[in-house]
């Protein structure tokens, strides 16, 4: 047993218990995996292709190529302080602000919840339709599915990791069947090549820049997920060696599959279809000329965004469990169910939060603010990497070239930017979000100021 972990392991009976270091390499890199595919896949790339037309592939290559970017600097972060709390702890450690830490900390912990909405709206709609003729009501499934994934995260780490690796098969699966579908397309001759490189866009020029940035601001939450995995470093088993491996092979498996999956889509289905639809990959089975089941690809698709919503909530609690440790949130937040082992305070606390956001927007709107959101918190994490290389650890961890950093701080802040030409209702709501998040600071300020804590 490592040093981190008899640290982290051992207690005093008065001490709240530590969480359990149950996750290794192979089940790290299959949680990163299954934290990126999901919900921004199965049900957004409709509305990416309705901003950009039939040259889908494009904004999910340049997608790809911001997420290495930061990807490379939370590796480097995540080495260098193996800590839950993630971007608020990095935050804090290069500004030492904490009211700008708290404020990065909630967005994290809002993209969070939103991206989990959006996945409880994605599985109470066009899939779940396919199978049961539209006889549910789509907010109170979205709101149990909600309280069933919680339920879950109470259990334990362990079954909630090794749930998350079923549902990473699974949803896996579906990506290659649409893989296999455009292979066979391509070998029969079926299909619309000249779609690939169409642009909805009118014109040239400026209407075309901010068309493909829009899609790509969009596009950009299906890659969403690998800044989750490092709030997992203290349940994670020797995490200084395990995450470098575990994040690139993530985002550069899920990127490819994206890019390929994207050709597919455009390739046989055209781009106003797409759009139209919630259960977007369904219509390209429908369209492939193969003698698939589309009710069991259907199936599929609910797996695959119930394991968005299931790593997301899982995330959201353990968030709250590092701000409480860190004292940006109150230390109930970070309470421990004793026989489980799981931040039981956290896990309810972000299922109500989701709960309530499930009725503030659709799919798409819940998607773009959680890459909305995102790519404001990683313009912050990648300018805090070179903020912290004046700060020398103890140990040997990943180093990436400076370069990265930078590259991925402009790129992550011109996709936020209103260049990305995002509908407004995004802003809006993550200013509520925001101006929530304002006023929990303030009210944790006073309490501790009534303690003699601040």
């Amino acid at each position: 047993m490592s040093t981190t972990e008899t640290s982290t392991d051992a207690q005093s009976p008065a001490e709240e218990p530590a969480l359990k270091r149950a996750i290794g390499p192979k089940l790290l890199i299959l949680f990163v995996i299954g934290d990126i595919l999901g919900t921004g896949i199965y049900a957004t790339t409709g509305s990416v292709a309705g901003k950009v037309g039939g040259a889908l592939w494009l904004p999910f290559v340049i997608g790809f190529a911001v997420a290495i970017l930061t990807a490379a600097s939370y590796v480097e972060l995540v080495g260098k302080y193996p800590q839950a709390a993630g971007a608020a702890l990095y935050t804090q450690k290069a500004f030492k602000v904490p009211f700008f830490t708290f404020i990065i900390a909630f967005m994290v912990m809002c993209s969070g919840l939103s991206s989990a909405s959006a996945a409880a709206r994605a599985f109470s709609g066009d899939y779940l339709a396919e199978l049961t003729g539209d006889a549910l009501p789509p907010t109170l499934v979205a709101i149990c599915f909600i309280l069933l994934l919680a339920a879950l995260n109470l259990r334990g780490v362990s079954e909630s990791v090794k749930t998350n690796v079923i549902l990473t098969l699974v949803e896996l699966t579906g990506l290659l069947i649409i893989l296999s579908i455009g292979a066979y397309a391509v070998l029969t001759g079926d299909g619309e090549p000249s779609r690939l490189t169409e642009f909805e866009a009118s014109g040239t020029g400026y209407a075309l820049i901010t068309g493909v940035l829009g899609a790509t601001a969009l596009g950009f939450f299906a890659f969403v997920g690998f800044e989750d995995s490092v709030n997992m470093a203290e349940e994670t088993k020797d995490p200084v060696r395990t995450f470098p491996r575990a994040i690139f092979i993530g985002v550069t498996v899920t990127g490819t599959i994206y890019v390929l999956v994207a050709l597919v889509s455009s390739l046989l289905v055209d781009y106003k279809v797409l759009e139209g639809s919630s259960g977007p990959l369904l219509e390209v089975v429908k369209a492939g000329g193969v003698d698939f089941p589309h009710k069991l690809f259907a199936l599929i698709a609910l797996f695959a965004v119930t394991n968005s919503a299931l790593i997301n909530i899982m995330m959201a609690s353990r968030l709250c469990y590092g701000m409480a440790n860190e004292r940006i949130l109150p230390r109930a937040m970070g309470r421990v169910l004793r026989r489980r082992r799981t931040p039981v305070v956290g896990i309810v606390f972000v299922a109500l939060l989701a709960i309530g956001l499930v009725s503030t927007g659709e799919i798409e709107g819940l998607g773009d603010t959680t890459a909305f959101l995102l790519l404001c918190v990683f313009a912050v994490v990648n300018v805090a990497v070179l903020v912290l290389r004046r700060d020398p650890v103890d140990h040997t961890h990943f180093r990436t070239p400076t370069a990265l950093p930078v590259l991925g701080a402009v790129t992550a802040l011109i996709l936020a930017s209103p260049l990305a030409d995002r509908p407004a209702d995004v802003y809006i709501r993550a200013g509520v979000l925001l101006a929530i998040g304002v006023g929990l600071w303030a009210v944790n300020k006073l309490v501790l100021r009534a303690r003699g804590e601040d």
